[in-house]
């Protein structure tokens, strides 16, 4: 290939490509380098450039390939495409082989520059990263150290390429490096970077303990507790409290680490292990001690042995590990989760939990119970098998239930740490109602007579009169078992039925043993060979209960038999009107006949038969006595109302007639009722009586109102906002149905069952009275003796103003001004 010089396309100038004016000189390499021409690499910019070896002015023979060449661009006439001419080779600067050396750090003012052992400490700025780790799109990553010399401070860039051991350097590591000049450009860069010493990081854990003056920290990088002061927390110390995550910087005092610069962290920052999210199933080798020993320095002195894999593997816990404070035993069948520390990669069981089949496999003996009293957070539990009232707390109760008195539970007994003597119960789980049973009754059936009979117990709320209560007094039976003679003792309360067996009775019974004693005692006890339909029994019904007696309706809903509670065989809490009783006749002081042995027996049904499907209108033309006390005949009298207002039959009743059984009807109610005959006489008698009471709300006082209805002696009827159906609010005037209750202690009345039939009229606003209206109107502005406001003080605005400062005027949507 030929070149002419002269064919330049110089036309008066040299043309440059990149429009800089002449005299401006490009540097580049030498790429490519033939016999007489070659090619450069310019170093300003993307560009190949083609020259001529006659444009080289120098030594022929010592251009080679990379060399550094300084030229000026000039156009091909042939071709007009842009050619290097007038090419001289730049000499390499030689820069001292110095290693520089220091520390890196965020700028020039925070580490401040020193000479160490002649090396200088330059500051390092780490190479831009993207959060994925990859450097920025569409430039070159590099990074930037500074150094000072001779008080002057130099910036030096480099390259991932440049660092020695292909490792990243941060922002504040201290490097050492030698300086070398780029042959495109001329810069001068970093190269051989090498890590000194890599930046003092800051440690993270958690706050474990805290004293009067200084702290410990649990380290999230190793299993180690580091000291910290209060002096070193940056923040409010009263806040500070264990179980805090803490950031901080470790530094080095009298020889011992401590930890400086201690900030806080948002919870849950610090993680120290990571947990299993499968679940496995184990066996308690080794339980936690619960005093510890002096020489135990294990925290993790539990073990449990786990088939994992193929293999079987322990693992140890510790008292954080379990999920509950029950107590575990050795051999307790548990599952867990495994927890891995991220420090050491020590592995341990936790959130360990016992399985409910775990009583297979303990060899622990189970005693059953009933929780007799709870106190907070703990209670007693009545045993089967043991006189004293075992003490249990509710950390103790498996599976979280809840427990209440009464509840029948399943239990183990361990004796006290703190005391040898007692015992308390743990491990206590709630059983089914029925399963826990006090005493063992035999299933065969003995013959015996009665020795002596027993006598019942004085009911609570017996006559105040008497001093002492008197106490229920155990009867003897005889029998023979197996050619013995034997005697057993019973009570009242364990008869078959209501009639009570007396001397010489023949009866059959069973036997029942307490668990916890062996005392035996008879039960089911049924009279066999005495005939007990000769007279002495009767039956009837609770018509009037007060406080230390009450009145019996007889069969016959005739009469009505006094009884004191002293002669109730039972609870009085359990005993109701128109209760069904059974009872004997006796004579008191004064030849008065009263009841005695009252029993509640099952109740019959309904107080006769043949009850009419008519229902009848009537009213009440006599109270029951337990209304009227006044009046000699004890049953009511309703007599029938038929139309034109013409009088009717009238009909009894007695308690046993009403529907509800509380209802106290008054002399003059009208009601409706259907007719029944009564089987023993014959006789026809009112059943299922029901008033028809319609009356309005006089007032009501928040919780209590007065009704417009006349009972006894009072006009007015009290009742409660309770007994008001579907929890309507009552106004004055509204018009009611309801039923009227006795109480029996007071002899007050009260309405209860209260429904609204329809509302009253609305209260309306008084109108002002015309005086005052015509005064307001009659009052002017001149007026002298009209009411006159008088300006206290004069309205002011936010900058304490007397108004805005700026006149307020109306904005246009979407202009500012």
């Amino acid at each position: 290939m030929s070149f002419d010089p002269g064919m330049l396309h110089n036309n008066g100038h040299t043309a440059y490509a990149n429009g800089s004016g002449p005299g401006i000189r490009e540097t580049g390499v030498v790429e490519k380098l033939l016999t007489s021409y070659g090619f450069i690499q310019c170093s300003e910019r993307q560009a190949r450039l083609f020259f001529h070896c006659s444009q080289y002015n120098g030594n022929l023979q010592e251009l080679k390939i990379g060399d550094d060449v300084e030229f000026e661009v000039s156009s091909d006439r042939r071709t007009g495409k842009p050619i290097a001419v007038k090419l001289l080779k730049i000499k390499p600067e030689v820069l001292p082989e110095e290693r520089i050396s220091g520390q890196v750090g965020p700028d020039l003012h925070a580490y401040p520059f020193t000479v160490l052992h002649g090396y200088i400490h330059p500051v390092v700025s780490s190479i831009p990263m993207h959060l994925d780790g990859k450097s920025a799109p569409g430039q070159m990553p590099t990074g930037s150290v500074c150094y000072e010399r001779n008080g002057e401070v130099f910036y030096l860039t480099y390259t991932p390429d440049d660092v020695e051991g292909n490792i990243h350097l941060d922002t504040g590591d201290k490097v050492s490096f030698y300086m070398e000049t780029n042959k495109h450009t001329g810069a001068v860069s970093a190269r051989n970077i090498q890590l000194v010493k890599k930046k003092q990081m800051r440690c993270q854990g958690v706050v474990c303990a805290t004293k009067e003056a200084f702290g410990f920290i649990e380290r999230a990088d190793v299993v180690k507790e580091i000291f910290f002061h209060y002096s070193e927390f940056k923040g409010d110390l009263e806040a500070l409290q264990a179980g805090d995550d803490v950031e901080f910087t470790i530094k080095d005092r009298n020889g011992k680490e401590v930890a400086t610069d201690v900030r806080l962290l948002p919870q849950g920052t610090v993680i120290f292990e990571d947990i299993s999210i499968e679940q496995f199933e184990g066996t308690v080798i080794m339980v936690i001690p619960k005093v510890p020993t002096k020489n135990q320095n294990d925290p993790l002195p539990g073990r449990i042995n786990a088939r994992i894999g193929f293999s079987d593997k322990e693992l140890p816990f510790g008292e954080k590990d379990t999920k509950s404070k029950v107590t575990l035993l050795e051999g307790d069948h548990i599952q867990f989760n495994i927890s891995t520390d991220r420090r050491d990669k020590l592995e341990r069981a936790t959130n360990i939990d016992i399985l409910p089949d775990t009583f297979d496999f303990t060899k622990e003996s189970r005693e059953m119970g009933v929780i007799a009293a709870i106190r907070d957070g703990f209670g007693f539990i009545k045993c089967v098998d043991r006189d004293a009232r075992m003490f249990f707390h509710f950390s103790e109760v498996l599976e979280e239930t809840q427990l209440h008195i009464s509840d029948e539970v399943e239990f183990t007994v361990v004796p006290d740490m703190l005391s040898a003597q007692r015992n308390h119960a743990v491990r206590i789980k709630k059983l089914p109602k029925g399963t826990v049973s006090f005493h063992t009754q035999s299933e065969q059936r003995f013959m015996g007579v009665v020795e002596k009979e027993a006598v019942a117990a004085t009911a609570k709320n017996a006559s105040p009169n008497k001093s002492k209560e008197k106490e229920a007094d155990e009867g003897v039976i005889a029998y023979e078992d197996c050619g013995v003679k034997l005697t057993v003792t019973y009570h009242s309360k364990d008869l078959e039925g209501a009639y009570h067996p007396q001397a010489g009775d023949k009866v059959e019974f069973s036997i029942n043993e307490v668990k916890r004693t062996g005392h035996q005692s008879a039960v089911s006890i049924r009279i066999l060979n005495r005939n007990i339909s000769n007279g002495k029994r009767l039956q009837g019904f609770v018509a009037t209960l007060k406080d230390n007696f009450g009145f019996i309706e007889t069969a016959n809903h005739d009469q009505e038999i006094f009884f004191h509670y002293s002669e109730l065989c039972g609870d009085l809490e359990n005993l109701e009107l128109g209760d069904t009783v059974e009872y004997s006749l006796s004579k008191g002081k004064g030849n008065k006949v009263s009841a005695e042995k009252v029993t509640k027996v099952a109740a019959v049904n309904g107080i006769g038969e043949d009850v009419g499907a008519t229902v009848m209108l009537g009213k009440v033309v006599r109270p029951l006595r337990s209304v009227d006390p006044s009046q000699t005949d004890y049953q009511g009298l309703i007599e029938v109302t038929e139309e034109g207002g013409a009088k009717g039959p009238s009909y009894p009743f007695g308690i046993m007639g009403m529907a509800n059984k509380a209802d106290c009807l008054q002399k003059g109610e009208l009601v409706k009722f259907q007719v029944c005959m009564i089987s023993q006489t014959g006789q026809k008698m009112a059943c299922n009586v029901m008033p028809q009471r319609r009356a309005l709300v006089e007032c009501v006082k928040d919780q209590f109102g007065f009704i417009t209805y006349e009972v006894g002696e009072s006009k007015k009827l009290f009742f409660h906002v309770k007994e008001v159906q579907d929890g309507l609010e009552l106004q004055a005037g509204d018009e009611v149905e309801f039923s009227v209750v006795l109480n029996q202690r007071t002899g007050k009345c009260s309405a209860c069952n209260v429904r609204r039939v329809s509302e009253g009229p609305k209260p309306v606003a008084t109108p002002r009275p015309d005086r005052l209206v015509n005064r307001l109107k009659s009052i002017t502005l001149d007026d002298a003796s009209a009411p006159r406001l008088v300006i206290v003080r004069q309205p002011r605005g936010p900058d304490n103003s007397k108004g805005f400062n700026v006149e307020r005027k109306t904005r246009q949507p979407g202009v500012i001004d």
